[in-house]
């Protein structure tokens, strides 16, 4: 296939790495800034540094950009994408951007499969891009009406760059479950940090802080889009953890070793029925 990837960042950048290492398709890379596109090409990660007109020539075509700006670029350019072509995503929200590219696929005859590869690194740009980003990692699927055909191909290619787990949902299921596995555990880290003790946590601090904090160094450009685009499942979430907070506050509070006890094995316990 010739697959044009827009967006060589961390997602975009890792996608054309790993098709270039495990497939023999032709990629060509299309960015808002010039020096990715040239260092990708450097590196072997795409073939061709493309233009608006390469998008004719696409059977594949792989959204590496931040959701809306996705949705900009294929409104922009709608009438050179081909009919033949797949259009997917790698969004981190779909509720909010799946109906508009669908509409756009009928309007212009394209084909549109959302995808979200659940993978990265709390670095961002393609310097952080890997091959191997995707080993192991799951890829959530939103067919959004898709032909089966289309979303067996798309399973197909993630495969073979390595995703371990190809999960189907709807945009909905999938923002709903993002709220509490994605976008919740970037609020926790944000706001830890944010402590006036933890610019001296060195010397103090082991795996429970690198744990907990790690996603704190934040995109927050893309972050603070992503969590207000899912804003009603998010803040469900986040009314849920401050309640949880609450009740441990109260615990210790009143110095109730008894219900803190009972709070604590309730968490232990949910981990071990998880197997995890």
């Amino acid at each position: 296939m010739n697959i044009v990837i827009s967006g060589i960042g961390i997602i975009g950048g890792s996608f054309a790495k790993a098709i270039k290492k495990y497939t023999d398709h032709y990629v060509i890379g299309i960015n808002r800034s010039r020096q990715p596109l040239e260092d990708a090409l450097k590196c072997g990660a795409i073939d061709e540094i493309g233009s608006r007109e390469s998008l004719q020539k696409a059977d594949l075509m792989i959204l590496g950009t931040f959701p809306q700006a996705a949705v900009e670029f294929v409104e922009r350019n709608a009438e050179l994408i081909p009919k033949s072509c797949i259009v997917m995503d790698t969004s981190g929200i779909k509720s909010e951007i799946c109906p508009k590219l669908t509409a756009l696929s009928e309007q212009y005859g394209f084909t549109f499969v959302g995808c979200h590869p659940m993978a990265g690194k709390e670095k961002n740009g393609f310097a952080a891009s890997d091959a191997d980003l995707f080993s192991g990692a799951s890829c959530i699927l939103v067919p959004c009406g898709a032909d089966e055909r289309s979303v067996e191909k798309i399973a197909a290619l993630a495969e073979t760059l390595g995703f371990g787990k190809i999960v189907y949902a709807s945009a909905e299921e999938h923002d709903r479950m993002i709220a509490f596995t994605s976008q919740l555990p970037h609020v926790i880290a944000c706001s830890y940090v944010m402590s006036p003790v933890c610019p001296k946590h060195k010397g103090f601090s082991a795996g429970s802080y690198r744990d907990v904090s790690r996603v704190a160094h934040i995109n927050e450009k893309l972050w603070a889009e992503l969590f207000l685009e899912n804003k009603e499942p998010l803040l469900d979430e986040i009314q849920i953890l401050i309640d949880n907070l609450t009740a441990v506050k109260n615990a210790v509070d009143k110095g109730n070793k008894e219900e803190l006890e009972e709070l604590l094995a309730k968490s232990r316990k949910v981990k071990e029925e998880l197997g995890e």
